[in-house]
């Protein structure tokens, strides 16, 4: 595992939902510092969900089911990111908008297929 391209991805990660938090409504992430936590704890939650459910389902999962569990995940990010708040709408709206940035700006590696 590269360590600097882990952080570079978590810094990414944090900007984009900065961005995305600027631009949707019903999503917010106050500050880096709550956007870079955000980006770690999205990031466990979609590993925990894809070692339970398999790739699949799982947020980095292409389709309806990926952006689905998406979804879900930012929205039960909030319950442990304080200065991060998301309705079930912004949460939707939200995984779409990352989702879209990610084809321009991948904040995860393409074609990883453990």
């Amino acid at each position: 595992m590269n360590w600097i391209g882990t952080i570079v991805r978590f810094i990414v990660s944090a900007l984009v939902l900065m961005f995305v938090g600027f631009i949707v409504p019903g999503f917010a992430v106050m500050g880096f510092w709550s956007a870079l936590l955000a980006a770690v704890v999205i990031a466990l939650l979609g590993w925990a969900i894809e070692a339970l459910f398999g790739r699949r389902i799982s947020p980095f999962g292409r389709g309806i089911v990926g952006f689905i569990s998406g979804a879900v995940v930012i929205y039960v990010a909030q319950l442990f990111v304080p200065g991060m708040r998301a309705s079930i709408l912004g949460a939707l709206l939200a995984s779409l908008v990352i989702g879209i940035v990610d084809l321009f700006i991948p904040t995860e590696m393409r074609g990883r297929h453990d």
